[in-house]
């Protein structure tokens, strides 16, 4: 008995469901942002902070360069640092929710996702004197992991959508800033097509201060080439907005 006519079909579901799981620009699971519409917005995000020896560099260097960005930061390194987190909001870059403890989601229930959001959403509501701010949150599932129980976790838990990105940089390790200001030239590389939504680390959910000067030092190389080729830095919600007006106008 030939087993491919058996086989084939499982095997390409099987690949279908871990690329939806796994692949940034999947939408199997839910809709996510990945993209901005335009090539000559980019959005920069930050994943795992807040951390006391990068993040206020990072805020400094944005301000300085007049760009924002989107931080999503982990709940219970907010706790932590909620001065940073005050200092993000006040500088007008946006929060986004990380989880509170930066677990795997793809094989987790929609209850203890929900939870983890919700859990992430009361540490930076503290941390922002109970504005009710993590009402409007976008989430970023952690390693970008997801499955069939994210969405519904992410309305149960009252969050505006899910942010995923289109250029990772493998930024999470130190590492000589050569390296990430090379794999950041893409952002510049960019002829057609919608624009860029960059993954970057300013924290490590594992250590607190952990070593991001690498970041650092790439954007102070990058931000002002960038502004000079005629980029805008755009948060989530530029981006979801532009979006929506896409689809009102039938693009």
């Amino acid at each position: 008995m030939n087993p491919w006519p058996i086989l084939a079909p499982s095997a390409a579901v099987c690949g279908t469901l871990a690329w939806g799981a796994v692949h940034p620009t999947a939408q199997l699971f839910g809709p996510a942002l990945h993209n901005t519409s335009d090539r000559k917005e980019v959005a920069l995000t930050f994943d795992d902070g807040p951390n006391p020896s990068t993040t206020p560099r990072l805020l400094e260097l944005l301000e300085e360069q007049g760009s924002k960005a989107t931080f999503f930061l982990v709940g219970r390194t907010a706790r932590l640092c909620p001065q940073i987190v005050r200092e993000i909001a006040a500088r007008g870059h946006l929060i986004g929710n990380h989880t509170e403890s930066h677990p795997s989601l793809a094989l987790r229930s929609t209850r203890r996702i929900e939870e983890e959001l919700r859990r992430c959403a009361e540490s930076l509501d503290n941390a922002l004197g109970g504005s009710g701010h993590s009402a409007s949150l976008w989430m970023r599932p952690p390693f970008g992991f997801r499955g069939p129980q994210l969405w519904p976790a992410v309305r149960r838990a009252r969050l505006r959508g899910v942010a995923m990105w289109s250029l990772t940089c493998y930024d999470w390790k130190p590492q000589p800033p050569s390296r990430l200001i090379d794999r950041l030239r893409r952002v510049t590389e960019l002829k057609t097509g919608p624009g860029e939504i960059v993954l970057l680390h300013d924290g490590d959910f594992r250590r607190p201060g952990a070593d991001r000067s690498h970041v650092v030092a790439a954007l102070k190389y990058w931000l002002p080439r960038w502004k000079d080729a005629g980029l805008k830095f755009v948060t989530m919600n530029d981006v979801a907005s532009a979006s929506e007006a896409d689809s009102a106008r039938g693009e």
